[in-house]
């Protein structure tokens, strides 16, 4: 079994700033990558931010400049600042993380319970 948790979000004012943290736990052999997708009413999921085992990210274009995903190895975490938020950045967040549960794998996807970030005056 493989759980993700998060925390950390909630309600900002346009301009704000928030930090999102999630952390796995469970059965893991490795951690391919760990990320960021969120998912707004009425639109798809969509990919904001990943970081692989190596350090490499990627971003959104939509975030690049205002967002920073960090991943803490060790920790099995990761975590996505975002600045200068807007009324566009609201949707419920989800982490993910790609993984080996065993060494003969396959790879799989694991999705956290989604967490609402509103950015409202």
């Amino acid at each position: 079994q493989v759980q993700l948790v998060e925390s950390g979000g909630g309600l900002v004012q346009p301009g704000g700033s928030l930090r999102l943290s999630c952390a796995a736990s469970g059965s893991i052999f490795h951690i391919v990558a760990m990320g960021w997708y969120r998912q707004a009413p009425g639109k798809q999921r969509e990919l904001v931010a990943t970081a692989n085992a190596g350090g490499a990210t990627n971003y959104a274009d939509s975030v690049k400049g205002r967002f920073t995903i960090t991943r803490e190895n060790a920790k099995k975490m990761v975590s996505l600042q975002m600045n200068s938020l807007s009324s566009e950045d609201t949707a419920v967040y989800y982490c993910n993380a790609r993984l080996y549960a065993r060494a003969s794998g396959p790879f799989e996807d694991y999705w956290g319970q989604g967490t609402q970030v509103t950015v409202s005056s």
